[in-house]
């Protein structure tokens, strides 16, 4: 099953008062039959959704009403006892059954007496079911059933496990005759939306100019708590520095959109600073949880449960290499202050958590990857550590601009079925920090 790409999103148009998804609205039709021996459809039915192409599966979002029609055209008479319409959702783990969490079926068209059942001809019925908002699943196996909402699509090459949206129509035949399917998968997406950047960030994105930091726009930023940077520089000294890492503070971001970033290195070995400064290390992590303990916060994290992939990379650069945006400087020798960014790569899966399955992001500052530099503790060891939430849309009107300069650029190959570098090396130490 492809994975539905970016480009078949709909776009997104300001809104007053509470974000809210957008719309395309429901332009595209999709038609799919079964044909008899000899060749000829006897039966088709035809969907409306929100897909940008008829070649993709058939797109809709969390609250939406699937409507169509179901054709028949049999050339000889059949006795059927009625047409209904299906949506059925589940969850499935590389070599594992199919996990149902949702199985809604209505009735299309019923024989109201024995001599409507006998049909030939061609006949056309309209149908139409609605997508609820959640399922009642158990959060673990044998517990009480309690209410989730609905989890996107899920689907990627190679990827321990799936969850998948089907859509039915099922000819319910008379006698000892077994009952004919017709079915297509559909992509369903929940309504994510990213929370509003501050006031004077948004008036930045509008107007296209540099973001001001966090002493113009405090309301903007998320300053962490320092984290000390240590080791052995050049196999001759030890060395310290303390890092702090500004992020916006909105902890909720679109795919395909910037997260901005700041970063500050003070201390007192001079070389450490302009080595570290160049060096770097910050990634955004994708978790994607399998079994029993996938929704639990502090769930028990293995190897053969748990996935962490590196999907980018932040960058930074010198803040005098920007635009005249405010950063606080103090001109002293002992501090370095670099603005960063780290992009959400268009395509990235939206956020959440069901049973038996959940995915999660964090971005994560690991040591400086600089020649001559050991640091004390392993080099896949976080030194911080920060939960962020990927949704399906950014905020309504608000058009994130990258502010990277020219030339700073990285190009980041994301890899989402294993976790590369200092996550194969690391992945334990990672997970008892993310539980």
């Amino acid at each position: 099953m492809g994975d539905h790409t970016e480009e078949e999103l709909p776009e997104y148009s300001p809104n007053p008062g509470r974000p809210r998804a957008g719309t395309r609205g429901f332009s595209c039709e999709h038609r799919y039959a079964l044909q008899d021996r000899n060749g000829h459809d006897w039966i088709s039915f035809k969907v409306k959704s929100r897909a940008a192409d008829s070649k993709h599966m058939p797109l809709f979002f969390e609250g939406d009403t699937i409507k169509g029609e179901v054709q028949l055209e049999l050339s000889k008479a059949e006795t059927l006892k009625g047409l209904t319409i299906t949506i059925r959702a589940g969850t499935t783990a590389v070599g594992q059954e199919e996990e149902i969490f949702l199985d809604r079926t209505e009735p299309i068209w019923t024989p109201a007496s024995p001599s409507e059942a006998k049909v030939t001809g061609k006949h056309t019925h309209p149908f139409s079911i609605s997508i609820p908002r959640d399922a009642m699943v158990a959060p673990v196996p044998k517990a009480t059933p309690k209410s989730f909402s609905l989890p996107p699509t899920f689907s990627e090459r190679a990827s321990a496990a799936y969850i998948d949206y089907k859509l039915y129509v099922t000819v319910r035949r008379g006698g000892l005759r077994v009952n004919s399917k017709l079915s297509t998968s559909f992509v369903f997406l929940p309504r994510t939306v990213a929370d509003y950047p501050s006031p004077l960030r948004t008036l930045a994105y509008a107007e296209n100019v540099a973001i001001l930091g966090p002493d113009a726009d405090p309301e903007g930023w998320n300053v962490c708590d320092p984290v000390k940077i240590t080791g052995t520089l050049f196999n001759a000294r030890n060395v310290s520095v303390q890092c702090t890492v500004s992020d916006s503070g909105a902890f909720t971001y679109a795919s395909n959109s910037p997260i901005p970033l700041l970063l500050t290195l003070r201390g007192t070995d001079v070389q450490a600073l302009d080595l570290f400064a160049t060096g770097t290390n910050l990634h955004l992590l994708r978790t994607v949880a399998i079994g029993s303990e996938a929704a639990k916060e502090t769930g028990v994290r293995r190897s053969n449960n748990t996935f962490v992939s590196s999907v980018a990379k932040g960058v930074f650069w010198p803040h005098e290499a920007g635009a005249a945006a405010e950063i606080s400087g103090t001109g002293d020798s002992g501090v370095r202050e670099l603005r960063g960014e780290l992009f959400v790569p268009k395509g990235s899966k939206q956020s959440f958590s069901f049973p038996r399955f959940a995915c999660r992001y964090t971005f994560v500052l690991l040591p400086p990857q600089v020649p001559g530099f050991t640091p004390a503790t392993e080099p896949e060891d976080p030194l911080l550590i920060q939960r962020i939430t990927i949704t399906m849309a950014g905020a309504p009107g608000v058009t994130p601009s990258s502010q990277i300069p020219p030339g700073y650029e990285v190009a980041f190959e994301g890899n989402y079925n294993v976790a590369t570098g200092f996550l194969e090396n690391g992945n334990q130490r990672f997970l008892h920090h993310t539980r």
